[in-house]
């Protein structure tokens, strides 16, 4: 076993987090908390702009909840942390893009935590499943998610079958940003992160909050909260020196220097 099952690796504004649990990734309590540490502290972080979420090795992306680690002890209803499991699908407040880079398994657990993120690139060999039914159990937060991410019938037949689907099958339906060789997913992440770092980080944010915030709100109260700046990160945008950049520099006909305030 790893000593550290949570590598980071910092580069300007763009954050890797690397999961590295031998031999499949699984995560337990403990790597859950550490997760959630970590991303809080990308949260908290006003250098850092973007994340990467990658874990080691070819075979094993993810399978999720350590079977291993709640034979000896850990409760499936243990404390998971400040993100809940994984560090990211119940982390309050985070308004920065998170990619994630999937390699190999991606199951349960796995899956639920890479639909936690913003965009999901892959390689050829990833697959994914929701097997939590086979054993008597089930996939909470895919259950919630996946019927608003593909059709309703697509998105049951994975959640009630269990079924294995392949990185095509994931594409299709939209789960996918793109799909890489295996060589080249870590430097196509890296690529993609360096795109939204140079963004407008403002702007981002007021995405991330608006269409987290506006999932269960009605078309129209969701626009009178924005025209009214009634979020904080619209608010805080309305009035930064970046929205005055941002139109200086379209009639200047140059490229906005963004300063995220």
């Amino acid at each position: 076993m790893s000593a550290d099952p949570i590598r980071t690796r910092r580069e300007g504004g763009i954050l890797e987090v690397t999961l590295d649990r031998p031999k499949a990734n699984a995560i337990d309590l403990a790597t859950s908390r550490l997760m959630g540490e970590t991303f809080r502290a990308f949260r908290d972080d006003d250098g850092l702009r973007v994340a990467i979420l990658r874990a080691e090795g070819e075979k094993f992306f993810c399978p999720g909840w350590d079977l291993k680690a709640a034979a000896e002890g850990d409760a499936v209803d243990g404390d998971y942390g400040v993100g809940g499991f994984g560090g990211l699908q119940e982390l309050p407040g985070l308004n920065k893009p998170v990619i994630c880079a999937v390699n190999g398994i991606c199951c349960g657990g796995g899956l639920e935590l890479a639909l936690s993120c913003d965009l999901i690139l892959a390689s050829t060999t990833a697959t994914f499943a929701l097997p939590e039914i086979r054993s008597g159990t089930v996939a909470d937060a895919a259950s919630v998610k996946l019927p608003k991410r593909i059709p309703y019938h697509v998105a049951m037949d994975l959640l009630l079958t269990g079924r294995w689907f392949d990185a095509e099958e994931a594409l299709r339906w939209g789960l996918l940003r793109e799909i890489c060789a295996p060589d080249a997913l870590l430097e196509k992440a890296w690529d993609l992160a360096r795109l939204l770092e140079s963004g407008p980080p403002l702007v981002m944010a007021a995405i991330k909050e608006v269409v987290r915030e506006a999932e269960d709100m009605k078309f129209q109260d969701a626009m009178n909260r924005i025209t009214k700046s009634q979020f904080p990160t619209i608010e805080r945008l309305y009035n930064s020196e970046d929205q005055l950049e941002g139109a200086r520099a379209f009639a200047e006909k140059r490229d906005p220097v963004w300063k995220g305030r």
